[in-house]
Order: structure tokens, then C-alpha cells, then sequence
């Protein structure tokens, strides 16, 4: 079996991706591959966080046990057994900033496909160590951040030499 899972950043209407991952993962293993594809740093201390249905926190997982047990000793299958079918990955545990991970739907394993695996993504990669997530890229393709000519020169810029004039 597979989970399809959806992963958001609360407050932030650009990032998201969906994963698939085998249900018998372990949340040591998620971590690894999160790791890799958001482009976080492997050394810095992570979590993953049980959430009931109204968004408060039941247990915690840690690299080491925190007394929930460690990550590599609970899979998702074991979490969404228990009830808990929305966690957090806790990326930043100083600022306590973390991706909100949900279960959205149980497939099944197809044989040539190699799990875990990024289905659906928009916006970029969250900056492990910035208070803040930006993707100007977004706003620029999309038109919600336009420059005009008046703030082009109050900036100081030539517009002058621009290739587009």
C-alpha cells in the first residue's frame, strides 16, 4: 500500500508537494528523502509531530526517542492506524518551523515504480535557515509583482540602458 501525501507550509499559499510513499516507511526514511528533495541540511536536528483533528499535538518522533519512540522505529502505517493521518515535520526546531504533512488517500504499490516519490510540486524549496519563504519567481510569472518605470528610476537604475527599451 501507498500514501499519497500532500505537503503545505501554513500561512503560505505557494508551496506544496505530493509524494507517494509506501505505507511501511518509516518516518526515518521520510526524513531522508524530505531531506533530499527540499535541500535541507542533513546535520540539523528534526522532528515529526502526531496531530489529532483539531491540529494539536499527541506525539512527538525524534532522531533519538523522545518518549513516543524514534524515528525509525514508527511507519506511517502505525500513525494512520492510530487515528493520526496529519503530521509535521518540524525542519526548524529553534523557530519551530515546519511542513505540514496529510495523508490524502491509501493506493496501491505499482511494480516498476520506485517509492518514495514526488508527484505534484508548485513553488520553490523552503530555505532551511530563512525566517521567511519568498519565491518571487512565482509572483513575477503570475503578474502579482510588477516594477513600473517610476520605481525604476526612483531606484537609482538607468532605464536607459535596459535591452527592452
Amino acid at each position: 500500500m501507498v500514501y499519497r501525501l500532500r505537503a503545505t507550509i501554513t500561512g503560505n499559499k505557494i508551496f506544496m508537494r505530493e509524494y507517494e510513499v509506501r505505507a511501511i516507511s518509516s518516518l526515518y526514511s521520510l526524513n531522508l528523502y524530505l531531506q533530499n528533495d527540499l535541500g535541507f541540511a542533513p546535520d540539523q536536528m528534526v522532528m515529526f509531530r502526531a496531530l489529532d483533528k483539531n491540529g494539536k499535538v499527541k506525539k512527538e518522533f525524534g532522531l533519538f526517542d523522545l518518549g513516543d519512540g524514534a524515528m525509525d522505529s514508527v511507519s506511517l502505517l502505525q500513525l494512520s492506524s492510530g487515528g493520526f493521518t496529519v503530521i509535521e515535520y518540524v525542519y526548524d526546531m529553534f523557530k519551530n518551523r515546519a511542513i505540514t504533512l496529510e495523508i490524502l488517500s491509501e493506493e496501491e504499490e505499482l511494480a516498476r515504480r520506485s517509492y518514495p516519490r514526488l508527484v505534484a510540486e508548485k513553488g520553490k524549496n523552503p530555505d532551511q535557515f530563512s525566517d521567511n519563504y519568498d519565491d518571487f519567481e512565482h509572483m513575477i510569472d503570475t503578474g502579482e509583482l510588477t516594477v513600473s518605470e517610476d520605481e525604476i528610476l526612483d531606484s537609482g537604475a538607468d532605464i536607459m540602458d535596459s535591452p527592452d527599451v
